[in-house]
This record gives C-alpha cells, structure tokens and sequence, in this order.
C-alpha cells in the first residue's frame, strides 16, 4: 500500500508516516453496530495493554520521541490517542459522536496512534507537516484557542488544519457531514501503514462506511 494522496504533501518533521484515506457515510447511520464497534475497539485496548504500562508500547513512546523533537513536552500535551486511551483504561467509555469521528477513534485506538478526521469542503491542499511556528494558534474543539508554536502542526493552504492534540473546529465533523479525509500520525518504522489500511476497512466495513481510497505519506 504505497499510493500517494490525491493533493500534495510536504514532510518538514522527521520520523512521521502519514496515513490518508477518503471515507463517506453510505446509507442512514447503523447507531447499534456503531456502538457496538465503539465498544469492542475499547475492549481491545483493554485486553492489549493489561499487562503493561501504556507507555511502554512502542507506538506511544516513540510517539513522545517525536512531539519532543518538534517542541512539545508529551507528558504536559499528550497525543490525542494517547489521551483518549488512559480514558478508556480508567474504564471511560468511548464517546459516541458522529460515525465518522466514532470510526477515527476506534482507528486511533487500534493503532494507538492519533488520527484526525476533516470533512468534505473544509480544508484546501497542499499540505505541510512541520512544527507549529511563534504566534500560530485556531480554536479548538475542546473550546477556546490552542496555541501551536513547537506542536506537531498539519498545514493547508487556509492555514492551521490540525494538531494531533486536539483538533480545531475549522475542519471538524459537522451533523450533517458524510464525506471526509482522514489523516493517521505514525510513528515511522514502528506501525505500519499497511496495518492502518487493513484496519480503517476493516472497521468500516459494519458501520455503512465506505473507505473510498487509503494513501501514504513519508518524510
């Protein structure tokens, strides 16, 4: 699974694969099977990482190698999967949001690796991943502004796309949205894209998601 994203991506952060795929919402959300999906990519987690610290699985701390390498303390602003993870093994459940974010969290999950999932019309190629320069900052999900300066940053040609902190409300899910690109942040070397690509479709494949086209990225 070596293809290129349709739109161009430049790599200024070493050590990242980014994982692409355009999904779309087929058919009337299937609201049982989602929970359910929800529910099992919890368990998994819960099953995988019993045994051990999270991090001390690969994909997490290689993942706080490299937001110190662009600038960020990941024990003060973790990786989103990361975060969403140690909520889940306090036994929090998965929240339920939208099937497209649901399907980003459960891929997130599974690769404990952050994705981010931006709908349909919202951003504008090229991309560039670098790290976040002084006074750069966009409203976050999570409410207010979020500063970017030494964060991993995903770029556009609009500006801040995406932190794999928290995302910004820019290019966020919306009710009514049933198309949209999603974006793994991967540890090179540590998990492998072609795991994200059997893992998004597989996920996809009970909740009337269709996995449209998957595509990678590399420094």
């Amino acid at each position: 699974m070596d293809a290129a994203p349709p739109f161009e991506v430049r790599h200024e952060l070493e050590g990242w694969t980014l994982f692409w795929a355009e999904v779309e919402l087929v058919g009337p959300p299937a609201a049982a099977a989602t929970a359910a999906l929800r529910e099992a990519a919890a368990a998994s987690l819960r099953s995988r990482v019993a045994s051990r610290q999270l991090t001390e699985v690969p994909a997490v701390g290689e993942l706080r190698k490299l937001f110190r390498a662009a600038g960020t303390d990941p024990t003060r602003y973790r990786p989103a999967s990361e975060a969403l993870a140690r909520r889940l093994l306090k036994g929090d459940a998965m929240p339920a949001i939208h099937p497209l974010v649901d399907l980003n969290n459960c891929l997130s999950m599974a690769l404990l690796a952050p994705c981010c999932v931006m709908r349909e019309g919202s951003f504008e190629p090229p991309f560039v991943w670098r790290a976040g320069l002084p006074g750069e900052s966009y409203p976050s999900l999570r409410g207010g502004d979020f500063g970017l300066e030494g964060r991993p940053l995903l770029v556009d040609a609009l500006g801040p796309a995406d932190t794999p902190i928290t995302g910004t409300t820019r290019v966020g899910i919306e009710s009514g949205t049933r198309r949209a690109t999603l974006v793994s942040y991967l540890p090179a070397g540590v998990v492998d894209p072609a795991d994200a690509h059997g893992a998004i479709r597989e996920l996809a494949a009970g909740i009337r998601v269709q996995v449209i086209w998957t595509g990678q990225t590399r420094s």
